[in-house]
């Protein structure tokens, strides 16, 4: 068993508003020196500013006379103890995917106090762990004081129980964990929708009953305790629950269909309108917000956190010929994501199937960026994303090392470095984005009035012009262009 510990200090509590005043200077000096340091600012952040607001809301006060009346308490975080099981791959493996779960859990709002592996064929059946390490596990959560431990791999509800019945304290697999960084971090109304969607869908298999003390329902003269109708225990609270939570799904799914049609239409109006579509898809906190940024000056949340974004953004940008196109960022990819979530998500991740192009953004500076590209793939190819053009970019290559990128780019034909923190590559992955999307390939020649200056700016955006010419009725074209364009050109289109 290995232990893995991390030691966090803490601080007497000061007072709100100097936290908040000192926080915003900090906030404002780190701005001054990106600025400084890189040049271009990634958009306003307004995400971030809103998230770390701290709001004073007036007429709360209870007007209480005598100070002593006031019951102070420390806000305290859940203390956590993290456990995983080494069954295959190296300890280099194991570990790294322990130090990922620590990272989960204090994006989730945790302190990580201790961490341990056992090496096993395969998870105990009952405790997960095995019985001795288990032990051995509660003598640490007792030891380091926590009250939670964290299992780095899904839970059977049946091995979720006994491991509790031997450290005495709550027990959570991977995927609830994640489950609620989502639950956390949804804002718009179809994320909640495809959060609750997949918690639901993990809760249903592991509720919990008690004997004949949750029984609800039955026919008859029941209270008395006779007659017909009194005998059995009719339909118990677990019963009752799971049918509220089959129908509560049942909404859910309904509500979720609808926002898919209206978010089909908006995808639908940009393919009419000929306008190709890049989808930016990787590992959570591989940088993605970050790149998007960086292309389009979007101002999306950008956070040293995993599952910072959830909700898609699509911008719109444009190459440096003047063809427009538009920029998907999508939700971040992890190891194991709960097939609840690919679920509830499918509807967010076709924005990626539908895409022409795929920017998929990987960690340059991550211990195994080799592993991060599989655990995306295994996504893409469930949502349909794997038979798009793909583009490997690999991000934060000013913090990399240069053996990895070598080595990455040797395995990784089609890829780039870059850093979207410094803006190096930027302007070679521009250009190669530019090259490999799809082109019109409609030619047509027309005489266009000059009256219609709109359909000619289509043309430049759209289309390529291929040779020009002003006479005197008008722009006489020669352009390659979308079909919808060539639909608004019928009328000027010379024999």
């Amino acid at each position: 068993m290995r232990n893995m510990n991390r030691s966090h200090s803490t601080k007497p509590s000061a007072d709100q508003n100097l936290l908040a005043t000192h926080a915003e200077a900090l906030a404002d000096e780190a701005l001054e020196a990106d600025s400084a340091a890189y040049g271009v600012y990634d958009g306003d952040q307004l995400d971030r500013e809103e998230r770390a607001a701290l709001r004073r809301v007036a007429g709360l006060s209870t007007e209480l006379e005598d100070i002593t009346e006031v019951e102070y308490r420390q806000l305290r975080l859940e203390r956590v103890v993290l456990a995983g099981v080494w069954t295959e791959g190296t300890a280099e493996d194991a570990e790294n995917s322990l130090r990922e779960l620590a990272a989960l859990a204090e994006t989730a709002g945790s302190t990580v106090l201790a961490g341990v592996i056992q090496r096993r064929q395969r998870p105990d059946p009952a405790t997960y762990l095995g019985k001795g390490k288990a032990l051995e596990l509660r003598d640490i959560v007792i030891a380091e004081g926590a009250d939670t431990v964290i299992c780095d791999g899904e839970l059977a509800p049946s091995q979720r129980r006994a491991l509790e019945d031997v450290v005495k304290i709550k027990v959570i697999d991977r995927t609830a964990l994640i489950l609620d960084i989502f639950a956390q971090h949804a804002k718009s109304r179809e994320g909640k929708a495809q959060v609750e969607l997949a918690q639901l869908q993990y809760l249903l298999p592991r509720l919990r009953g008690w004997g004949e003390s949750m029984s609800r329902q039955a026919g008859g003269r029941v209270a008395g305790g006779e007659g017909i109708g009194s005998r059995g225990p009719g339909e118990t609270k677990i019963e009752l629950d799971r049918r509220r939570i089959n129908t509560k799904i049942a909404k859910l799914r309904r509500d979720i269909k609808g926002m898919k049609t209206t978010r089909d239409t908006k995808r639908q109006g940009r393919r009419e309108g000929g306008i190709p579509s890049v989808a930016i898809a990787g590992y959570t906190n591989a940088g993605k917000s970050s790149l998007l940024n960086r292309l389009t000056g979007a101002g999306v949340l950008v956070q040293n956190q995993l599952f910072a974004t959830l909700d898609p953004t699509v911008r719109r940008a444009e190459t440096q010929d003047g063809r427009v196109y538009t920029l998907v960022d999508t939700v971040g990819f992890v190891r194991s994501l709960p097939h609840q979530l690919v679920e509830a998500f499918r509807s967010t991740l076709e924005e990626v199937g539908e895409a022409d192009l795929l920017l998929h953004v990987v960690d340059g500076s991550h211990p195994d960026p080799e592993g991060q590209i599989s655990a995306v793939r295994e996504v893409l190819a469930e949502v349909g994303g794997d038979d798009i053009k793909e583009i490997i970019v690999i991000n934060k290559a000013d913090i990399a090392d240069p053996a990895v990128l070598t080595r990455l780019r040797r395995h990784e034909k089609h890829s780039i470095a870059v850093s979207a923190r410094t803006g190096e590559g930027l302007a070679e992955l521009r250009e190669l984005i530019a090259r490999e999307l799809p082109k019109p390939d409609i030619e047509v020649e027309a005489l266009v009035p000059y009256n219609r200056g709109d359909l000619l700016s289509r043309i430049h955006e759209e289309g390529e012009i291929l040779e020009s010419e002003h006479v005197e009725d008008g722009t006489r074209v020669r352009a390659r262009v979308t079909p919808s364009v060539e639909s608004d050109l019928s009328d000027f289109v010379v024999a």
